[in-house]
């Protein structure tokens, strides 16, 4: 079936293809990959940049969502490459299982989100992606194959930029159920954050701090979501920052109706990990975004570049987020060999300005090798990713085995792995 292409999540971007498939079987994948000569695999449309998009074809995966099947010896979910997060969630938390964390927004993909190495917080929460322990896809001649962990190539084809094929399906390790608290609070100190780092992003199972950069000497709230099987119970003070009387947005002033549960009542962690409720949709249409990650030890520093920035930051911005990710291994993830702290812009729509400022704001995070999101807007090239990559080679080769003829190539991907 072929429909209009249509636009991205934000409305940013008018996609450049002229034809979408909307497979609802791998059958009918396979045989829509096998006769293309250009097709790309498109997901939740929640990329701000051209990842997604293609020349001539592309293929939602929004109708590949299930079954959803859980095998309870390896502790592990098998799901379609287009159930959203916040849909097998709750299908998890039925059956008495969970995933270790999730993104601010529970809308998004699976496909999507770990194609583009998304993440969530936490210092010892790795990215979405590194959950995955196998997957299936549909290569260019129509096959289907499958990565299992024993497969050295896993790595490679886990965060893929959409590079080797259409994903399928996808198995991700779980655990058993749990619940989270969440409460905010307000008016960090800047230097209380910068002194504190560890002691901030520590507080609980997962941190995140917003600041819109109006005040550079305060961060307007920390996000704490705490799982009292774990975590050391909350002060009611954290570092100087006072906790919230009412519920809050992370932009300022804004209503919280579509914010996940706070005020530390507990609650399941699907309802809690997100910032956000699945059965709200948050900022559409009126946004864009960008996020770099610097490993850890450059993270004050980092942080401070770019409160120096904060007069040109702060027109542009509708808020900061600052979080962090544990190390992975994948070849293509921005917290590969290294733990890595989140800096994450949400802009106004204006993306002549926003791009106009991007080259700035790099160059300053630039000592920090910081390494920008593949799904948002960023203005680095081939020769800065290859720097801040160090298997980028390595993925290029898994592309020209994998898809010798280009059949997945875009613009995007030309770039990033000079085809």
């Amino acid at each position: 079936m072929a429909n209009d292409v249509g636009t991205n999540w934000a409305g940013n971007l008018a996609y450049g293809a002229t034809v979408l498939h909307e497979p609802s079987s791998v059958e009918e994948v396979r045989r829509m990959v096998a006769t293309a000569s250009s097709i790309r695999a498109l997901g939740s449309r929640h990329s701000f940049n051209t990842i997604a998009d293609g020349t001539s074809e592309l293929l939602s995966t929004a109708a590949l969502t299930g079954p959803v099947t859980i095998n309870r010896d390896r502790s592990t979910v098998t799901v379609g490459a287009g159930i959203r997060y916040g849909e097998l969630a709750r299908e998890l938390e039925r059956a008495g299982f969970a995933l270790a964390n999730l993104a601010s927004l529970p809308h998004i993909s699976v496909g999507g989100a770990v194609a583009t190495g998304t993440h969530g917080s936490g210092n010892r929460n790795r990215s979405l992606a590194a959950a995955v322990v196998g997957l299936e896809l549909v290569t260019g001649s129509g096959d289907l194959i499958a990565f299992d962990a024993g497969n050295p190539d896993l790595a490679g084809a886990v965060i893929n930029l959409g590079a080797l094929g259409v994903v399928t399906s996808l198995e991700l390790e779980i655990e058993p159920a749990f619940e989270v608290e969440q409460t905010v609070f307000e008016q960090l100190p800047l230097d209380a954050l910068t002194t504190n780092f560890d002691g901030v992003t520590g507080a609980a199972y997962s941190v995140s701090v917003f600041t819109t950069w109006r005040n550079p000497d305060a961060a307007d709230s920390v996000w704490v979501k705490r799982r009292p099987d774990r975590d050391v119970p909350l002060a009611h003070t954290l570092f100087g920052a006072v906790r919230a009387t009412e519920e809050r947005h992370p932009l300022p002033g804004l209503p919280a109706i579509g914010c996940t549960p706070q005020l530390g009542a507990a609650g399941p962690w699907y309802n809690r990990l997100p910032h956000f409720k699945l059965d709200f949709t948050p900022s559409n249409g009126v946004e864009l975004q960008s996020e770099y990650l610097v490993p850890r030890q450059h993270a004050v520093d980092a942080i401070l570049a770019v409160r120096e920035l904060s007069a040109e930051i702060a027109p542009l911005l509708q808020v900061n987020e600052i979080r962090t990710v544990a190390a992975d291994e994948l070849w293509l993830s921005s917290s590969y060999g290294t733990d890595a702290v989140g800096l994450h812009f949400t802009w106004v729509q204006d993306q002549p300005a926003v791009e106009a400022f991007l080259p700035t704001l790099e160059a300053a995070l630039e000592p920090f090798a910081a390494r920008p999101h593949w799904g948002k807007l960023f203005t680095l090239g081939a020769h800065d990713l290859d720097r801040l990559y160090p298997r980028l080679e390595d993925f290029r080769l898994l592309v020209k085995r994998m898809d010798p003829d280009g059949v997945f190539d875009n613009p995007f991907t030309a770039e990033v792995l000079g085809r």
